[in-house]
């Protein structure tokens, strides 16, 4: 037998009755309802707007009104053409970050690696990256050299 809506029950203590106010002062939320004696939070239609801070300049005021999108995702590369590989390395040479590191083309080993195609290369070198634009890669092969894509 399925169970149906209509014959399901709350287990007990689990719904509480609405706050009733302003029914006599023995109820404990007699006369001022709760609401103290006098103010704007007291007054019907009273408290202030979201994101009103006591006419202290608002958080939503101080930060950045530039628009756009961070995506936090985001992975950032190291990004090299063929042609400086070509004027860096001699043939048959194994070019990877460190490498370029060594050489002086960039400053750490942090971001990842990426070759471009802009440039003819005409040595066969061994490449090692994190991605490669399909130009490049035709144009290693094509040179005599191969590319190993790092995960």
């Amino acid at each position: 037998m399925a169970i149906k809506q209509h014959l399901l029950k709350s287990p007990n203590n689990v719904k509480r009755n609405r706050k009733r106010v302003g029914r006599g002062d023995s109820s404990g939320n007699g006369s001022y309802s709760g609401k103290g004696m006098k103010g704007q939070n007291s007054r019907s239609g009273g408290g202030v707007r979201p994101g009103f801070e006591g006419g202290q300049l608002p958080l939503i005021k101080k930060l950045s009104a530039l628009r756009g999108f961070n995506n936090i995702f985001r992975v950032e590369y190291n990004v090299i053409n063929l042609k400086t590989l070509q004027l860096i390395f001699q043939n048959n040479a194994e070019v990877n970050l460190e490498a370029l590191v060594q050489a002086g083309v960039f400053k750490n080993t942090k971001q990842r690696l990426k070759i471009l195609g802009s440039g003819d290369i005409d040595i066969a070198i061994h490449v090692s990256a994190h991605k490669f634009s399909r130009t490049a890669e035709e144009k290693i092969k094509a040179a005599g050299g191969s590319i190993q894509e790092i995960k």
